[in-house]
């Protein structure tokens, strides 16, 4: 299978493409590092991440900003680095890559506890992972051509074991699933 991974150089990304090398082709693509580079935050970049690289079969996304703050220091500003870096970067990833990914392939994108479970000073992480989430559960029911799309919601990711971020991850592109929230160690 060849997959790309998107913040292939970040926390979990780190993680993930060591271990998925071992039976699948792994393409990273990220900002500042990877095989290609991309802008979650730039629909342009993205349409040419998808113009140079061809023949996927699944893509992860493991990549986006967010602040974190209290409410009082919130504003329309720092809420935008999480809704536009994070939420729609993924949702673009989408709109755009289903036109590029190969027939019955799948995306897997990152939402995380915090839009199930917020805590304080993450109201930006709350409103962006729930929106993830919402998204992929409409999305998952109008994608063609035996297209997936899931998302894993992990908790801290100090705080999981490697393998289950990495079953979580697996499970969503090898098995058949289609619009499911992956929960990772709540």
């Amino acid at each position: 299978m060849k997959i790309l991974l998107i913040g292939a150089n970040g926390e979990i990304g780190k993680i993930l493409y060591p271990a998925f090398e071992k039976n699948h082709e792994i393409i990273s693509a990220g900002r500042n590092s990877g095989d290609f580079r991309v802008d979650l935050s730039d629909s342009n970049s993205i349409e040419k991440l998808f113009e140079e690289v061809k023949n996927i079969d699944a893509c992860i996304c493991v990549a986006g900003d967010c602040y974190t703050g209290d409410l009082l220091s919130l504003d329309e500003k720092k809420l935008n680095i999480g809704i536009q870096n994070k939420l729609l970067g993924q949702i673009n990833l989408v709109l755009i890559g289903q036109k590029h990914l190969n027939d019955n392939g799948s995306f897997t994108l990152t939402s995380g506890k915090m839009g199930d479970k917020p805590v304080k000073n993450n109201i930006s992480k709350a409103i962006v992972n729930g929106g993830i989430k919402s998204f992929v559960l409409a999305t998952s029911l109008e994608l063609e051509r035996g297209i997936r799309i899931n998302a894993i919601s992990p908790a801290k990711v100090a705080d999981i074991p490697t393998e289950d971020l990495i079953n979580a991850y697996a499970k969503s592109i090898e098995e058949t699933i289609n619009g499911e929230i992956i929960k990772v160690n709540y």
